[in-house]
């Protein structure tokens, strides 16, 4: 049984956001995004690959098609296949993200 602790998950670097690999298959990856404040993931978008996002730490300014809401722990949000998204911490605190894409993205 292959058994991981968020808990450990908590890297962070003042120049980006950092993304921790939790598991990964072909078919999907759950990473947990640690960002600083006034740190961001850029609007962007896979044609593709749906993506979830559940906050565990913090709140981030989440943009998910043409909306936009600051979310705080517990908060889950989806973003289907082809819809721009992207995530700041506004701060003033770190904010920790558990992010579910299925299938992982396509890479040019």
């Amino acid at each position: 049984m292959d058994v991981k602790q968020l808990a450990a998950f908590q890297g962070f670097s003042l120049e980006k956001l950092q993304k921790h690999t939790v598991f990964q298959s072909g078919r999907f990856f759950l990473d947990v995004y640690c960002l600083a404040p006034g740190q961001a993931q850029k609007p962007h978008r896979h044609a593709t690959s749906d993506k979830v996002y559940l906050v565990l730490d913090g709140s981030c300014r989440f943009r998910i098609g043409d909306e936009e809401a600051t979310h705080g722990p517990g908060s889950t949000l989806f973003a289907p296949a082809g819809s721009e998204h992207g995530v700041v911490n506004d701060g003033p605190d770190n904010a920790r993200l558990l992010v579910l894409m299925t299938p992982p993205p396509e890479h040019a």
